[in-house]
């Protein structure tokens, strides 16, 4: 029941005024009256009349404006007390209590298994205490990873377990702020069609939720420690994807103050690389990522290199790897030239793939075991780089997928996991062999590792060596930039925009003329003249502008875990075009810049 010490309804009569002086947003304000009567949310009631008492209306607008939406992978978002936008007990144990429903409709006659993992964000051991006493009260077997480990972890825990659903806690690599619930189907990918909606209706639709004490379950043998168990497993199944060859490398690894460094570090040293330092400013698990460039561990932000770049010059080091907080994205950095001492620079997302894609398929073809039925698999948003190399070795690529790797594990499972060898995606998301569904950051450590060493044997740097692919497959240049969108009306401003792209679409990017734009959620594409003809792709919030130059375009899509539209920028001169290469780098630097600024007005047009 509601507190019944308040006064509800003089505090319902404050709100109101609020929302007449403009102070909160009419969104908010119901969710925040819902929160003050309803008995469900009394455990909230002190917290929410207190902010109220003291006028935070600013923050109580930011943690009610909107139901914090249960995505297709999830719930992510800021962590606080109380709020429909924000994640705290009841809006995490609301998706573990709606998961849990979904899977005994589907399944009604049981047994069920669940497995849980978390990672070093504040309250992650918290919350996947309390996710785990959820499933235990709704009559499932718990397999818990009690200690800080990968995403890729976990999903393998729930294929190596038979489990019929799983979480995994973490914000991958938001800001300290933030914390979130992935959660997993049977497969070990993140939810996908039928079963996502399906899901996000349920966790709407929760008004009990249902919680076992946990160390009672744990004496009961209902929730099962399985740590030591899992970590040989997984180690096991890492090292069949290892390749004989050089190991002579001075390797430094960043865990950017997440869970990576066991997984990491053990696999590493497992295949032979003995001169492995892990990077101590950012060795500390813990979740305000207190030695990181603005606390944002994500490999991505080439920011996190600086510091790790400068040490590796002093000390001879040949190769920096890291990983995000719950290591299922690399970022690695490696000197320019054969000198650790000289320049360095890092590799994007499209560049990393494009090695590790490339440097799977030449160690298998060099053992026969690469076939023409083997393929690769990435997205629309990733370097068709990639695609180039596999028809230059003979074998498919699936690149028609949209954002988000449970696509790519997606294909693996309709095509036949047996004949897949490697998926990416362009934000540093990669994965060989069948063990899981999902990206997975130490495997990718280890590939990059071992072609690092061997590309030194050849006596050049790995960047040389990028340059080589160029040469082979087309000089390919690609950017990423998000324009944010923050507050209450951030969403319908994205909306926005979305919708004026589609309506009255640029008619140049970069000096270059926009020839079509294909519209993936509709399957059209609609020319310069006005005319339409229909497309094959995958149904999504996706637009793609064409121009008239081959490989030259723009993708835009709305975030789906973040107030943001992401721009996806394309360029490409093929290698028969090829004059000069640092001279073509430059121009199609230029290019990219002329298209970011293109799409950042465009952008600030829509208020």
């Amino acid at each position: 029941m509601a507190d019944t010490t308040h006064d509800i309804d003089q505090y319902k009569a404050l709100v109101e005024k609020a929302v007449a002086a403009k102070k909160i947003t009419p969104a908010a304000s119901e969710n925040l009256v819902c929160w003050l009567t309803e008995p469900k949310y009394s455990d909230y009631v002190d917290g929410i009349v207190e902010h109220i008492d003291q006028e935070k209306w600013k923050q109580l607008d930011d943690v009610f404006w909107t139901v914090i939406p249960f995505g297709t992978g999830g719930r992510r978002g800021m962590m606080y007390p109380f709020g429909s936008n924000a994640i705290n007990a009841r809006t995490m144990g609301e998706s573990a209590q709606g998961l849990a429903n979904y899977v005994k409709e589907v399944k009604p006659s049981g047994p069920w298994k669940f497995a849980i993992a978390y990672d070093t964000r504040h309250r992650s051991r918290e919350f996947a205490e309390l996710c785990a006493g959820i499933m235990v009260a709704n009559g499932f077997e718990v397999y818990f990873i009690d200690d800080y480990r990968s995403t890729p972890e976990l999903s393998y825990l729930i294929r190596y377990k038979n489990c019929d659903c799983g979480i995994m806690v973490t914000a991958s690599h938001n800001p300290p702020s933030d914390n979130a619930v992935k959660a997993y189907w049977s497969t070990g990918a993140q939810l996908i069609p039928p079963h996502d909606s399906a899901v996000i209706a349920k966790v709407n639709q929760v008004n009990e939720i249902t919680v076992a004490n946990f160390e009672d379950a744990l004496a009961d043998k209902k929730i099962h420690i399985v740590t030591q168990e899992i970590d040989k497993a997984f180690l096991n199944e890492h090292l069949k994807h290892s390749f004989e060859g050089s190991r002579d490398l001075k390797v430094i690894y960043s865990p950017l103050h997440g869970v990576g460094e066991v997984n990491v570090r053990t696999l590493l040293e497992k295949v032979g690389f003995e001169s492995l330092e892990i990077y101590e400013p950012h060795r500390e698990p813990n979740g305000d990522f207190p030695n990181v460039p603005g606390h944002s561990s994500n490999p991505e932000n080439v920011a996190i290199f600086d510091a790790i770049i400068e040490h590796a010059q002093g000390n001879g080091s040949e190769l920096i790897l890291a990983t995000d907080p719950d290591c299922d994205r690399l970022g690695a950095a490696a000197p320019i030239t054969t000198d650790p001492a000289g320049p360095w620079a890092t590799f994007n997302g499209n560049q990393l793939g494009v090695l590790l894609g490339d440097f799977v398929m030449e160690k298998r073809k060099a053992a026969g075991t690469l076939k023409p039925e083997n393929y690769i698999v990435t997205t629309l948003v990733t370097s068709l780089m990639l695609k180039r190399a596999c028809d230059a070795y003979g074998i498919g690529c699936k690149y028609e997928n949209l954002v988000g790797f449970k696509w790519i594990c997606s294909v693996m499972d309709e095509e036949g996991p047996e004949n897949f060898i490697f998926g990416t995606e362009e934000s540093h998301g990669y994965l060989v062999g069948q063990y899981c569904r999902d990206k997975d950051g130490a495997v990718a450590c280890m590939l990059m590792a071992q072609l690092a060493a061997e590309v030194k044997a050849k006596g050049i740097s790995l960047h040389q060596h990028m340059d080589k692919l160029y040469k082979k497959y087309g000089l390919h240049s690609e950017r990423l930039i998000n324009i944010q969108m923050k507050g209450s009306d951030g969403m319908k401003r994205m909306e926005k925009l979305m919708a004026t792209f589609r309506s009255d679409p640029p008619k140049s990017l970069g000096g270059l003329d926009v020839k079509s734009v294909r519209d993936y959620s509709v399957l059209e594409r609609k020319m310069a003249d006005g005319s339409v003809e229909k497309i094959e792709g995958p149904v999504g919030n996706l637009l793609m502008f064409e121009t008239g130059v081959e490989g030259n375009y723009v993708a835009a899509r709305p975030s789906g875990t973040e107030p943001k539209v992401k721009f996806y920028m394309f360029t490409y001169i093929p290698t028969d075009e090829i004059t000069d290469l640092e001279a073509d780098k430059k121009k199609l630097q230029e290019r990219l810049d002329a298209y970011a600024i293109d799409m950042q007005a465009f952008a600030d047009s829509i208020s």
